[in-house]
């Protein structure tokens, strides 16, 4: 009897400990996190920075897709339906985005226009000579993250939309976009360092007009290919004439060209004018190559920076 007794105690001390283990193996339920939706890659490395581990981010453009002539699907819809907070960079850039908005059921959305309280420029005259159009026909410039100064202002809108969102972890989320606010600052400083001895000012883009911003904030001269801000339109034989008239007359030994669009014409001003070609990367969208590799918004402006030096002969 009394080893009929030490068994069935051996019995239940074994099974409190196999209970107490299995309650210790359990995985503890995982934290919710904030689904944000970007539209532009800026934007979706910009919202990743803030987020970090708080935040579920994803990027509505398919890599290798050039932003412009993007259009959204009903999945891509259905994706911001079910998001807590919808981030773009303003009307000008996504004209889609305020239709799509007004169709969403999704009530608790937190949308986020990133361009708040950003003074947006017109398309630039340039060397002397204006677009043969009215100021009221102008378009206004929607690449405003490339003046580093904007980009900054764009964070505090989108740490704002994360806030609102998830008051929960709001501390998390102001410390990295005070983290992720000085390495954009510290891109500003080595942008106005680099670029502050060079041969000439002067730029030539075989792309779209994307980077009036850019060129502003350093004091630099801008001449684009083409007539406003989509790569849609062709430039004129007459257009081209002029760009290399103002390579040879500014001694411009490089040309430039974007990413995800053919470079094309900047080909043809090269062999015209025995030009370098050089890549500048706006960084609307990337290619599926660089997304594997995790190219960050940062890594490309590097890399924009390195090719102004050489086509702009800076010491």
């Amino acid at each position: 009897m009394k080893s009929l007794n030490i068994v069935f105690i051996l019995v239940i001390c074994l099974a409190v400990m196999l209970l107490s283990c299995a309650k210790k193996e359990e995985k503890q339920p995982e934290t919710k996190k904030l689904r944000i939706v970007t539209t532009l890659f800026p934007l979706y490395d910009f919202a990743k920075n803030i987020g970090v581990e708080y935040a579920d981010v994803s990027l509505l453009l398919p890599p290798g897709v050039e932003s412009h002539s993007f259009e959204p699907k009903p999945d891509d819809i259905v994706k911001i339906n079910k998001a807590g907070v919808f981030i773009y960079t303003g009307k000008h850039m996504e004209p889609w985005a305020e239709k799509i908005l007004k169709g969403i059921d999704n009530k608790s959305l937190i949308v986020v226009d990133s361009s708040k309280g950003i003074n947006l420029m017109k398309e630039a005259e340039e060397d002397g000579h204006d677009h043969k159009h009215g100021k009221s026909e102008q378009e206004m410039d929607p690449h405003i993250w490339l003046d580093f100064g904007n980009a900054q202002k764009m964070v505090d809108n989108m740490l704002e939309g994360f806030i609102k969102a998830d008051a929960v972890n709001a501390d998390a989320y102001r410390k990295n976009a005070a983290q992720y606010k000085a390495l954009l600052s510290a891109l500003d400083n080595k942008f106005r360092e680099g670029l502050a001895s060079c041969s000439t000012k002067y730029f030539i883009h075989g792309g779209h007009y994307a980077f009036g911003y850019m060129a502003g904030r350093y004091g630099l001269n801008y001449i684009s290919a083409y007539r406003g801000f989509s790569p849609d339109s062709e430039p004129s034989a007459k257009r081209l004439a002029e760009l290399v008239k103002n390579m040879k007359k500014h001694n411009v030994k490089h040309i430039f060209y974007e990413e995800l669009v053919s470079p094309r014409v900047a080909d043809t001003i090269a062999k015209e004018t025995g030009a370098a070609l050089l890549q500048l990367h706006a960084a609307h969208n990337i290619t599926k190559k660089e997304w594997d590799k995790g190219v960050t918004f940062a890594g490309l402006m590097e890399q924009t920076l390195a090719n102004l030096k050489i086509g702009l002969q800076c010491k």
